[in-house]
């Protein structure tokens, strides 16, 4: 790896640094995930993908019907799709559907043997089930994080060969105080669904009642894992059609034929927007070991991208860094990192329970203490 853990010289504890000098636009890495979840949501509206690795199993094509409400549509340059149908199988006791032979292998040997409850138990009354629909109430979309990521990441400690390991490699992504975590998980659920909490870890009590994730199952112990996802969990998304139209812009086509596939995805995405809104990926949650140790800045020098189309992360240098230096992710979306200084520390105060130091807040720090949105109305006065 050309990337190491240590500690940093300051109050953020550890940081991730680079071992060699890199490239803008770079590949620092790509990682598998620890564990990761489609959202409820997304897939109860039947975005299809790969139960374990989030890779689409619709066509590109089939994915635009969908998208569109035109099941007559068809693409040009069906050999620009990447879906691959012929190697789709599926778990033969509940029929959860996996990409490949492989994902369908490292699901069960991590976590799915403890989570399938089988076609016969499919009532909507197993614990698991009812965990999903409590959730699913409390998040409606666009989602932002799963319970049933935690599911998972506690199905893989009680499969584990060791248990002990796999806790401490839990253990390590939890390092707030009580109240930290009881501030991050009120946080989570919302106002409105803060009391929900003994209700969710009822159910997941019932869900998995094993003795070597008991730390778990307590009060403090569950708030901590909704603190853990809610802090680490990094977003995914995996699009049929996106692939198809990365691949298709590709072709050697003369001007006439490149400008018709051009207004011929413009005009995809006008149905799509029209028809889906702006939901047009396979989205879900993972939770990374080593991208979670970058820090934030507002002026980031990488950015987490999904190159291979499924839950592998790839991090992306964004400008030249030299060896030594520091990496840095910005934990805020783009639209908030345009916001001024005071906004943008507000939702990282909020949000990861610390004020952000780093050099865009330092440069800005004669700005006026109000929110991009006081400046609005400020201005329309």
């Amino acid at each position: 790896m050309d990337v190491e853990v240590r500690l940093t010289d300051s109050s953020k504890g550890k940081g991730l640094f680079t071992k060699k000098t890199l490239k803008e636009g770079s590949v620092i890495f790509d990682e598998e995930p620890l564990v990761s979840c489609q959202f409820s949501w997304n897939a109860l509206y039947k975005y299809k993908a790969c139960d374990h690795c989030l890779r689409p199993l619709e066509t590109a094509e089939e994915n635009a019907r969908r998208l569109t409400g035109k099941f007559d549509l068809v693409l040009p340059y069906p050999e620009c799709c990447t879906t691959v149908k012929d190697t789709i199988i599926s778990c033969e006791k509940c029929g959860v559907e996996y990409c490949c032979s492989e994902c369908l292998i490292n699901a069960d040997t991590q976590y799915h043997k403890i989570l399938c409850i089988g076609s016969k138990e499919r009532s909507g009354c197993h614990p698991l089930e009812l965990l999903n629909e409590a959730w699913k109430h409390i998040h409606y979309p666009p989602e932002t994080n799963s319970v049933m990521l935690i599911v998972r990441l506690l199905a893989r400690i009680i499969q584990a060969p060791d248990p002990q390991v796999a806790i401490s490699q839990t253990l390590q992504f939890c390092h707030r105080t009580f109240n930290e975590d009881a501030e991050l998980a009120h946080k989570l659920l919302g106002e409105g669904f803060a009391n929900q909490i003994s209700h969710l870890l009822s159910l997941l009590q019932q869900a998995l009642p094993h003795e070597c994730i008991q730390q778990f199952l307590t009060e403090n112990g569950f708030k901590s894992l909704l603190a853990l996802i809610g802090t680490n969990g990094q977003g995914v998304g995996t699009s049929a059609i996106s692939q198809w139209v990365s691949k298709s812009s590709e072709l050697p086509l003369t001007d006439a034929k490149k400008l018709e596939l051009d207004q011929f995805i413009d005009k995809l995405y006008e149905d799509i927007e029209k028809h889906s809104g702006t939901f047009l990926d396979n989205e879900g949650v993972a939770l990374y070991t080593l991208q979670s140790a970058a820090n934030h800045s507002c002026s980031p020098n990488a950015q987490a991208t999904y190159l291979h189309n499924n839950f592998k992360v790839s991090l992306v240098a964004l400008r030249d860094i030299a060896e030594g230096e520091e990496i840095y992710i910005s934990y805020l979306d783009d639209c908030t990192l345009e916001r001024s200084r005071h906004s943008r520390r507000k939702v990282l105060k909020e949000n990861y329970l610390f004020s952000c130091n780093c050099e865009k807040c330092m440069d800005q720090a004669d700005q006026p203490d109000m929110t991009s949105e006081d400046e609005d109305e400020s201005m329309s006065e």
